[in-house]
């Protein structure tokens, strides 16, 4: 076989996939097609084109929507959102790769990785995760535990913004997979080795770059959740785009876009912090040069005063006041013992006049007075009583019955009874007649009623 022959036998890779674009092209069977599936790795870009992939358990194809059909899309597209999907299978030449160019695209439900996020989501939301208070980033760090890969361009950027930044600080690698089955024990294992010697840092970083939901599950995971929760020291998570949103992004005490936006939250700019120390130290200067300008002249204000010239005029008013105040008290005092004085006496009044010997006097006095007002009064009283005695001894004798039956009158009685009417006495009845001198006992023989008067 000869040289020429043995090289037309190859074919260039642009010819080959200039080839297979076309075979594509004119296939049937590929200028329709009808795909179901996931979105994932999807990146709005506003006003242009859209490049993300349609997956599913078992396989995932590259798709791209131009500008004028994304346009046309009625929703909201949001990663993970599982769609219907029209078009057209595509090879790009470039890179060789086939492609689903889609014309159209609706929803149809949630994919699966999509809906466990949410699920999640609302678990620690009804938990009140998502609310707990979050930990303050250290202004002045001296140390950071920095959870990632120990390779790639995530531990890179990170080191390098931190050396630029602050480069007295240390900074601690504790290297795990971001990515697979094995990513997510390594990483609760990384955030326990922390844990164990928390009192050596002061900041935690967890970080990697982009990718598609599935790159990034491992931060989704509810034990990684749960270990951020756990660390005492403040955690910053940067996992993949700004339009990434992780569980472990939620649960962190802040979130940062981007590796290098992270490391920029865990430190200040030094030159920053050295230029602010100068500018202080300038204005404490300038305030302790005014200070020092205020105090001499008010110390030369002072050393031109009357005062210091003639010290004796400081006092001399505290002199006369120190005289009027002794006069005051001297007064004041000759005005206590006055007073003193008149109370001794009225006070010595009052003492001689609870001697006993006058209190025996004046009770001597009124036992005399009372002596003689008793006598008084008993001989007016038997001077009553005798009077009195003899008015009733008058009366006495005057209705006396003895005095009566003396001019002939008599007492009757009968059955022990004194008779005063005829109508106490029968025909028959015996009665005693009392005379003066004695009694007799007579029998009624008639009764003859006659009035005297």
């Amino acid at each position: 076989m000869s040289e020429q022959t043995t090289q037309q036998q190859y074919l260039s890779v642009h010819a080959l996939t200039s080839y297979l674009k076309r075979k594509f092209d004119v296939d049937p069977y590929l200028q329709r097609v009808w795909v179901i599936g996931e979105i994932s790795n999807f990146r709005p870009r506003p006003n242009g084109h859209q490049y993300f992939s349609l997956k599913d358990e078992r396989a995932r194809i590259n798709a791209v929507m131009y500008k004028g059909a994304f346009n046309k899309v009625p929703f909201k597209v949001e990663e993970g959102m599982k769609v219907l999907a029209v078009g057209r299978i595509t090879l790009y030449e470039p890179s060789g790769q086939y492609q689903l160019t889609i014309d159209s695209m609706e929803p149809d439900g949630v994919g699966a990785l999509y809906q466990a996020l949410e699920q999640l989501k609302q678990k620690f939301q009804a938990a009140g995760l998502f609310d707990l208070p979050k930990k303050a980033i250290p202004v002045f760090p001296k140390k950071i535990a920095v959870i990632t890969s120990p390779t790639g361009a995530v531990i890179r950027d990170i080191l390098t913004t931190i050396q630029r930044r602050f480069p007295i600080v240390e900074v601690t690698v504790f290297p795990t997979r971001v990515q697979g089955k094995e990513a997510t024990a390594e990483i609760v294992a990384a955030f326990n080795k922390v844990e164990n010697v928390a009192e050596e840092f002061d900041t935690v970083i967890l970080a990697r770059g982009g990718g598609s939901i599935e790159d990034l599950w491992c931060f989704n995971e509810e034990a990684v959740a749960q270990a951020i929760l756990a660390c005492s020291l403040p955690v910053i998570s940067s996992i993949g785009h700004e339009t990434d949103t992780t569980l472990a992004d939620l649960v962190a005490d802040i979130r940062a876009a981007t590796p290098t936006a992270a490391a920029e939250i865990a430190v200040p700019v030094l030159t920053d912090l050295l230029e602010r120390i100068v500018i202080l130290k300038q204005r404490m200067n300038y305030a302790m040069k005014q200070k020092l300008t205020v105090a001499r002249k008010q110390f030369e204000r002072s050393n031109e005063s009357y005062v210091l010239k003639q010290p004796e005029r400081l006092y001399q008013a505290y002199i006369q006041q120190l005289d009027l105040s002794v006069q005051r008290l001297e007064a004041q005092q000759h005005r206590y013992f006055e007073q003193l004085t008149y109370r001794l006496n009225y006070l010595m009044q009052r003492l001689n006049s609870q001697h006993p010997n006058q209190q025996l006097k004046h009770w001597q006095q009124i036992v005399n007075n009372l002596d003689n007002q008793l006598k008084q009064q008993f001989k007016q009283v038997m001077q009553q009583k005798q009077q009195n005695l003899k008015h009733q001894a008058h009366l006495l004798d005057a209705y006396s019955p003895l005095k009566s039956m003396s001019r002939g009158y008599a007492l009757i009685e009968h059955e022990q009874q004194h008779v005063t009417t005829i109508d106490q006495l029968s025909i028959g009845d015996e009665m005693k007649v009392q005379f003066v001198d004695g009694q007799v006992v007579a029998e009624v023989k008639s009764i003859h009623e006659e009035k005297l008067i």
